[in-house]
């Protein structure tokens, strides 16, 4: 498989929550690795199908808007789960200002 990434991940793992930006639906989720253009995260069995959807995820001290670009399925049911990053648009830091602290 040809690497599709331009900056190399490093190990990151952290509980997380996912916000999709649509439904506002959260997810409690596990970071496995993190660059400034992604992240790979594990997702609990059962979650919605998020490809090409839209989410902001908050991660210990990072918070990132980011696109959905592939979920796999896992033996355990669980998902593996690559997001790629995105610019805030104002919208979204709207929305970050008015539902954070």
């Amino acid at each position: 498989m040809e690497e599709r990434r331009e900056i190399n991940r490093i190990e990151f793992r952290k509980k997380s929550v996912i916000v999709v930006c649509e439904t506002e639906e959260k997810i409690y989720v596990d970071v496995k690795d993190v660059s400034p253009l992604g992240m790979g995260i594990i997702m609990p069995a059962g979650s919605p199908d998020l490809v090409g959807k839209d989410i902001i995820i908050v991660v210990k001290t990072l918070i990132m808007y980011a696109t959905v670009t592939r979920m796999v399925e896992q033996e355990d049911g669980t998902y593996e789960v690559g997001i790629q990053a995105k610019e805030f648009s104002d919208e979204v830091l709207q929305y970050l200002f008015e539902h954070i602290g």
